[in-house]
């Protein structure tokens, strides 16, 4: 049964009896094609959030909310099924799959298959649309009692806070929840570890595991160009090595491929079935598209709104443009003159947020880029421009999706991740259906098939990959290459598996690098805390081989100053207001520093180990190890980073950080924003009641 969004638009335009009427006839329609076994099909699903929207928004439709309940019980979309007037059956249906420990959530019949599969015991792996409620699965499991220690594997951390955050309130009493690297579990305590691959590899806390979850497993994939696949792969089979069942997740994949005689067997479900309606409009040939873009997200009907474009500099420019043409929203300013005072007056950024445009990309410090999702959820910033990094990870309340970019950086993006772009639009229970303006030509589509290394002949596993496992595999060949690659660098197992999440390729010329230096006598070898000199002479190493601009630096000269200046601030609020007066760059530009700043937490500290090692390995005796350390938490306390992490600026928490520990310092914050203290500012304690998910009397 096929409507077309132009006639949904008709028919909302009715009134009073016409309406009726052909409500009427759409669900005797829809009755009819589903008594034809199409009860599947995407034009008939695609009817039920969109009579839900018309008889919520309509009071003469009241009388038809029996027989749409009934219909929703016919096409599976079990949660659509109103309680309050359904039919005996219907209610009974609906009332089976409420899950009381999800906050009295239904399932619809697609999430209540796949987690009998689950609940059976198998290995299951889960192709659905962004709109399909995947995330409710993992709750499910957790609350049905059969698992003790889970792995969950998310692809960012500030996915991992989001999880964090519903987890804890959904699960505080029954499981801890471990997150950060300096956090242990105890014993055989029923324990959620949440990280990234990054972090999983390394815990040795995980005992034997009940469940490892994947989240968009995709990545899994050497074939998507992700530098972060390798280490994926290896930190994935080491949790399967030690869990008795997986579930892997991931949008809108049709095949997973596997080698014969795979060590890990599995179920795999595909399935079509979304929860909203998305009306497309097609903007492809209209002239003055920069116009247009800003007449619809001008519009609050279409807010809340995602602006999709193709890279950091993109979202920082075209926001700015919103900015100076038009104002979204009259509540922006608190968060506006926080950010001028705590980072520097001279980001662009700030005039873009004060006129209520949110920018959401990479590079934003963690807890600025919760915050924009936070107020853009809100309403607050009505209008949301960003990335893929969004895209692929936390969860908006966006009732539209405006592609504009063609592209992701420079390539073009294909046809899957197009798919995952418009399926952020819409959201259950808050947008029945959702909006897409297309900018750009769609690409072709083409079927997305998974191929993941730790699923393929051992005799085809990647040296990078083989050399990060705990174990060797069975194949001698594998074998043969570690041996020759341990006798090329000449560095231990733990070095070479550092160097194996590097790239071996590059490692094999940083060592040439590293003893071409030490033989012109370079300050390579040194322990304890280094001098100027000394680090300027390892980030010139590094930036030889890896250049500075993907550390977030110009020069290895600019590197090793934004390395010294960070160590000698007082603090990052100092640090960043330094940079600010300092900056003379373009506007777009201006947040390269916290590109820089991302890089000292993960991938600069991993180059000036691996030069370590191999200063040591030609016989010098050297030690980094506590510059490593402190550069990975940005020469501050680690309470500060792990609360950054979780929502909190480190501008606010380091003005009350003594020494104490973690949950000392939060317990502090609390009681400050609680009690209305002087010390914060109103928006500043609003956002610690946000972050620390607080309950505030009376509200």
């Amino acid at each position: 049964m096929q409507i077309s969004g132009e006639q949904w638009n008709q028919i909302s335009s009715l009134r009073g009896s016409d309406l009726k009427g052909v409500v009427f006839e759409i669900l005797r329609g829809a009755a009819s094609a589903i008594q034809r076994e199409e009860s599947d099909d995407a034009s008939t699903l695609d009817i039920v959030p969109r009579l839900a929207k018309l008889i919520e928004d309509r009071q003469e439709l009241a009388s038809y909310r029996e027989p749409f309940s009934a219909l929703a019980r016919a096409t599976g979309l079990w949660n659509y099924i109103d309680k309050a007037v359904a039919s005996e059956p219907d209610l009974l249906l609906a009332e089976s799959v409420t899950v009381p420990e999800l906050d009295g959530i239904t399932l619809h019949r697609e999430q209540v298959d796949a987690l009998n599969e689950l609940l059976a015991g198998r290995n299951l792996i889960l192709s659905a649309p962004t709109s399909f409620g995947k995330s409710l699965l993992i709750d499910a499991l957790l609350a049905s009692g059969r698992y003790t220690r889970v792995a969950i594997v998310l692809p960012t951390i500030a996915l991992l806070d989001e999880f964090r955050r519903r987890l804890r309130s959904r699960f505080d009493s029954r499981f801890t929840v471990v997150m950060h690297p300096s956090e242990e579990a105890s014993g055989d305590a029923p324990t959620i570890f949440l990280g990234t691959q990054e972090r999983l590899i390394h815990r040795t806390d995980l005992g034997k595991l009940d469940l490892t979850v994947v989240d968009e497993f995709y990545k899994l994939d050497p074939s998507r160009r992700d530098d972060r696949c390798i280490t994926l792969n290896a930190a994935v089979y080491k949790l399967l090595k030690c869990s008795r069942q997986f579930f892997f997740l991931g949008p809108n994949i049709d095949n997973v491929r596997f080698a014969e005689g795979a060590k890990w067997k599995f179920e795999f479900l595909r399935t079509k079935f979304s929860t909203v309606a998305v009306d497309t409009y097609d903007l492809r040939q209209i002239d003055g598209k920069e116009e247009r873009l800003l007449e619809e997200i001008g519009e609050d009907g279409n807010w809340p709104a995602l602006v999709f474009v193709s890279s950091p500099d993109r979202a920082n420019k075209i926001a700015g443009k919103a900015a100076e043409g038009m104002a979204v929203s009259d509540y922006a300013d608190a968060f506006a003159k926080w950010l001028s005072d705590n980072v520097g007056a001279n980001w662009s950024l700030i005039q873009t947020v004060r006129f209520g445009f949110g920018v959401h990309h990479g590079r934003l410090p963690r807890a600025i880029a919760s915050q924009m999702v936070r107020l853009f959820n809100e309403g607050t910033l009505p209008v949301l421009f960003c990335t893929s990094t969004l895209i692929e990870g936390v969860n908006t309340a966006a009732k539209t999706v405006l592609i504009y970019d063609k592209k992701i950086n420079k390539a073009p993006y294909d046809f899957f991740t197009y798919s995952n772009i418009r399926g952020r639009a819409g959201r259950l229970g808050q947008h029945h259906v959702g909006k897409v303006f297309l900018f750009n030509e769609a690409p072709v589509h083409e079927d997305m098939e998974v191929s993941p290394t730790l699923f393929a002949d051992e005799e085809d596993a990647p040296l990078d990959y083989v050399v990060q496992l705990d174990e060797p595999l069975t194949q001698p060949t594998a074998d043969n290459r570690i041996a020759a690659v341990r006798h090329s660098l000449a560095l231990d197992w733990p070095d070479l598996r550092l160097a194996a999440s590097l790239g071996l390729e590059v490692a094999q010329r940083l060592k040439t690098k590293v003893q071409s230096a030490l033989d012109s006598g370079a300050a390579l070898v040194w322990t304890g805390v280094p001098r100027y000199p000394e680090i300027q002479a390892v980030v010139e190493v590094i930036s030889a081989v890896r250049p500075a601009s993907e550390f977030g630096a110009y020069t290895a000269k600019s590197l090793t100053y934004f390395v010294s200046e960070l160590r000698k601030a007082k603090g990052m609020k100092t640090f960043l207001n330094l940079y600010d007066a300092k900056y003379t760059g373009s506007a777009e530009s201006y947040d390269n520093v916290f590109r820089f700043l991302r890089a000292c937490e993960y991938g600069l500290p991993q180059w000036f180990s691996l030069v370590e090692a191999f200063v040591k390995s030609a016989g010098f005796h050297a030690n980094y190890s506590l510059f490593v350390q402190a550069l990975s938490r940005w020469f501050l306390a680690e309470e500060l980073k792990n609360l950054d992490e979780e929502g909190i600026p480190i501008q606010i928490s380091e003005r009350f950080h003594g020494g104490e520990s973690k949950a000392a310092l939060t317990d502090r914050l609390a009681e400050l924003a609680m009690s209305g203290s002087a010390e914060l500012t109103p928006f500043e304690r609003d956002w610690i009641i946000s972050a620390l998910e607080l309950k505030v009397p009376n509200q």
